[in-house]
């Protein structure tokens, strides 16, 4: 009798337990837990540039070493440092003594000459005359011929030394061949330079300019087809800015792909009219190939990975976080472009995602717009 009690007192004992945990989980699970505080984006459908990215260096369409063609001592710079200048514009004298000489010694040996030539001519002439009246011989007429025949080849000997004296003394006065800037003075006044010798200074046009880049060689096709069809647009951007600066088009697409690196190098040229791009520096370049049409795309901040591969949090329609895999084709600056997985109109969260969870209630607090102008006090 005491041993039923006894156990009956315990199968009370384990109920009373279990009651009184059944009570307190209850108590727990009636607790709210809030919403967590997200951002969000819709869904939306729009078309998207395929686009090729990727980085470029600036050249200059023409780069000159000025030399000079003569030797002598340099007697004047005509520019500043930095300077733009104009082709033709007058760059560097060179001491013109010596070509001023030679061009008096020449012009005075065709005066002397055209002197002669003029007296043999007239000989020639007068004998011609007396043989036709039987008064010289034939001899004296074809002497007195060829001696007017020697002075004519004699002054054009001389017409040409003075030509090339006029060149030479020509050579004095250095030009620009080019439109562009100047670089630093190699040189100074009063320096003795050296024909084809002595760099006086290195002119780069930067107006207009070019962007040599490179493409993987799977692009060539469509290039190319772009190409044939009309001019292919290329946009260029400085590292540091997030707008495009400069747009031109494409100008030269390499004979060969590079075998070592799978790339072929194309170049773009740009009008520069502002003077943005300069030699030597590092862009970012964007060649728009096609636009696809009625694409699905979401910020990128929306997009994570995790262990089962790329995925967004959508918001359903009772406010609760859905973890839903997607699959994306490509990345258009700030926007995703998603081929399977989302639909027009859909919410994803784009910032908050650490607080939610799939399932978890979440409270949408995207910041209001921007007032108007006409409603700011």
């Amino acid at each position: 009798m005491t041993e039923n009690i006894s156990a009956l007192i315990a199968r009370l004992t384990v109920m009373l337990l279990m009651v009184c945990g059944c009570t307190k989980n209850t108590g727990n699970s009636s607790k709210q837990v809030p919403p967590a505080p997200v951002l969000a984006a819709e869904v939306i459908q729009t078309n998207m540039p395929v686009e090729i990215r990727t980085f470029g260096t600036i050249e200059s369409c023409a780069s000159i070493n000025v030399r000079s063609q003569i030797s002598g001592i340099l007697t004047n710079i005509n520019f500043r440092e930095g300077q733009d200048i104009n082709k033709g514009d007058l760059l560097f004298s060179v001491d013109s003594s010596l070509q001023g000489n030679e061009l008096k010694q020449a012009q005075a040996a065709l005066t002397k000459d055209l002197a002669q030539e003029e007296n043999a001519t007239r000989e020639a002439q007068r004998q011609d005359e007396l043989l036709k009246k039987g008064l010289t011989s034939k001899d004296i007429y074809e002497q007195a011929k060829t001696t007017a025949d020697s002075c004519s080849a004699i002054v054009k000997s001389d017409e040409a030394a003075v030509e090339n004296a006029r060149i030479m003394l020509s050579y004095c006065s250095i030009l620009s061949p080019i439109d562009g800037r100047t670089g630093k003075h190699l040189v100074d006044r009063g320096n003795l330079v050296k024909a084809n010798d002595t760099v006086l200074n290195t002119i780069n046009q930067i107006k207009p300019i070019k962007v040599s880049f490179s493409v993987p060689e799977q692009n060539l096709a469509e290039i190319s087809k772009q190409m044939t069809a009309g001019r292919l647009e290329v946009k260029v951007s400085l590292q540091d800015s997030a707008e495009w600066q400069e747009t031109g088009f494409l100008t030269f697409i390499d004979n060969a792909v590079d075998r070592s690196t799978g790339t072929i190098n194309l170049k773009a040229t740009f009008d520069n009219k502002n003077g943005i791009l300069w030699p030597g520096q590092f862009v970012l370049v964007s060649i728009t190939l096609s636009i696809e049409e009625n694409v699905i795309v979401v910020p990128a901040q929306a997009v994570m990975k995790g262990q089962n591969g790329t995925f967004v949090f959508v918001i359903s329609k009772d406010q609760k976080a859905e973890n839903r895999n997607v699959k994306t084709a490509r990345q258009v600056n700030n926007l995703v472009v998603i081929s399977d997985g989302l639909k027009a109109g859909e919410a994803v969260i784009v910032e908050g995602q650490q607080r939610v969870g799939s399932g978890t209630k979440v409270d949408i607090r995207n910041p209001a717009p921007a007032s108007s102008p006409a409603t700011k006090q």
